[in-house]
């Protein structure tokens, strides 16, 4: 089956982190979907699904490809569109039904610690040193180009769940992680008995080495029953 890749970004980032993998996999004869998370700051996670689904095309056979919390909205987003395939990159990663939190409780904890007066985040690059965000990006210019589409969310957002419906993952399913910060997420995908791949890189390797993130993702396709595109 063949099918339009759809790059999800987080609700916090924006297309940018996926622009270079995106043109890379254009550039190889991929149909590519680019897809934002919100156009201004989201409140909720209901926000961030209709954002979702007004970019997905409904005529269309979808690989959903989200990365970081994006993966989370995609049971959602397999009740509302035709997904044929999801691979997540470095992406959370939901459970099989039920609610999955938007926040595990320790790591909510440290994002109170960020919160301001009126219970709002700073923007994701201020979450962190300085020194740890120049370590995840090629160059100032791709950390200003991430930085001008960050949104500052609520601590509530955090606090939320997201619904799971049931038999989302009857749909094939990969991970692509890069290092081990979704280590936890990785082996739940192995357990799960999904094709999982790890690339030498941090949260942002897209931006660092985009051929190498677009090579991986087409050689994971297949084994997804995800046609190579015909050149």
């Amino acid at each position: 089956m063949a099918g339009a890749l759809a790059l999800l970004p987080s609700p916090l980032l924006g297309p940018a982190v996926w622009g270079p993998v995106a043109a890379e996999l254009r550039r190889t004869g991929w149909s590519v979907v680019e897809c934002s998370a919100a156009v201004a700051a989201p409140q909720t996670w209901q926000d961030v699904l209709r954002r979702f689904i007004a970019d997905l095309p409904a005529e269309r056979d979808l690989v959903l490809i989200p990365h970081s919390n994006a993966g989370l909205y995609v049971p959602a987003l397999t009740r509302e569109r035709h997904v044929v395939a999801s691979l997540f990159v470095d992406a959370g990663l939901p459970l099989a039904e039920g609610s999955t939190p938007l926040a595990p409780a320790a790591f909510y904890d440290f994002l109170a610690t960020r919160a301001d007066e009126g219970a709002v985040l700073p923007p994701w690059t201020q979450w962190w040193e300085d020194a740890d965000i120049d370590g995840l990006v090629p160059s100032r210019a791709a950390r200003e180009g991430v930085e001008k589409e960050q949104h500052r969310l609520p601590l509530a957002y955090f606090r939320d769940s997201l619904p799971v419906p049931g038999g989302w993952d009857e749909k094939p399913c990969g991970y692509l992680a890069f290092g081990d910060t979704y280590a936890d997420e990785r082996q739940q995908a192995e357990d799960r008995g999904w094709p999982v791949r790890t690339l030498a890189g941090r949260h942002l390797h897209t931006l660092v080495k985009p051929r190498e993130v677009a090579a991986a993702i087409a050689e994971m396709l297949p084994p997804l029953g995800v046609e190579p595109p015909h050149r």
